[in-house]
């Protein structure tokens, strides 16, 4: 059981690139905050990650309530996991406003959107700008653990393929064939995965947190675990003797690594995966309560109403049932 790919399937992670843009210095883009354009850009989603990929040129990234900048050259990304406002131009020290109008889903153009003639005459430079819609609740652990800006670098072979990937994508998008859009969302779900993992290859070995956790050997099987089974009637106690470690041992390190005991993980994840059946499937809320582990329907219904404020049923009822197809694990 492969553990991120396991949740970011259940949060339906799904990419959409916005804009290609052919800049002439100095300019500017800057991006609102995703809870005003979230409706927008990805509206069968509850949050919009955005992320910006420079192809050529030079390029300086920042958030809204920030003063420091971080420089962006070509073949280099820069993801906004958390949904802040934030700006990328040609100038570390530029400001921008942004525009909410401007992020507008097309009724009948395919996307990119493609501006040519951006900015003033000075140096150029060319980059693209899309959003990864997610599922934000009731448990999405990878949205906690990711910092509110994270640069992502083409040094590696990953990063590379990602950035030739997505120029001869756009190459392509240029004629309007078939798929183009498909092609260039699921090249922005590639560079996101290869960004969280060269985040997490980056963390000091002190670090903690759900991402951190994942190098740990002892806690990363408790979690295949868990993911893998999460109707079974996990204990401490099973679960330190699946891993190799007694019940304290496996306990202490499990809390200590990822911020919450074992068991609360557990409950956290069982509802996610309920919320997703909510939404994929027309199954009872009494057959889905066994499918996730929860001992009655009258207790499944109390921890999810606990945890995400309203009962199975609102939650099944805010939108219609959409297919699960479109999550990264299924492409």
């Amino acid at each position: 059981m492969d553990v991120l790919s396991d949740v970011l399937r259940e949060v339906r992670l799904t990419g959409a690139v916005f804009f290609d843009v052919h800049a002439g210095a100095p300019w500017i883009a800057s991006t609102p905050g995703s809870a005003s354009i979230c409706a927008r850009v990805m509206p069968a989603f509850e949050h919009v990650i955005a992320f910006h990929i420079m192809l050529d040129g030079r390029g300086w990234a920042q958030l809204a309530d920030a003063h420091a900048s971080i420089c962006l050259d070509a073949g280099d990304a820069v993801i906004v996991a958390q949904g802040d406002g934030h700006s990328i131009g040609s100038d570390p020290d530029q400001r921008g406003t942004a525009n909410a109008a401007l992020y507008q889903l097309p009724a009948s153009e395919s996307l990119p959107f493609v501006l040519k003639q951006f900015g003033g005459q000075g140096a150029k430079a060319r980059f693209v700008c899309g959003f990864l819609g997610c599922d934000a609740g009731p448990f999405n652990p990878v949205l906690d653990a990711l910092p509110a800006l994270l640069h992502v670098k083409r040094s590696s072979a990953a990063g590379i393929l990602t950035h030739d990937l997505m120029r001869i994508a756009l190459e392509e998008s240029e004629q309007r064939r078939a798929g183009g859009e498909a092609i260039l969302a699921r090249i922005s779900e590639l560079m996101f995965l290869h960004a969280v993992r060269q985040h997490i290859d980056a963390l000091p070995a002190e670090s903690t947190g759900w991402l951190a956790a994942l190098r740990d050997h002892h806690v990363r099987l408790a979690l295949q675990l868990m993911h893998a089974r999460p109707a079974h009637a996990w204990t401490l106690e099973g679960l330190g003797a699946e891993v190799g470690l007694s019940r304290t041992v496996f306990s202490e390190r499990f809390t200590a690594l990822m911020g919450i005991p074992a068991m609360q993980y557990l409950s956290s994840w069982r509802l996610q995966r309920a919320a997703t059946l909510l939404d994929t499937q027309r199954l009872s809320l009494a057959q889905i309560a066994a499918d996730v582990g929860f001992g009655s329907e009258a207790a499944f219904s109390r921890a999810f109403k606990r945890q995400v404020g309203v009962p199975p049923g609102a939650w099944r009822g805010r939108k219609e049932p959409t297919s699960s197809n479109d999550a990264v694990g299924d492409r």
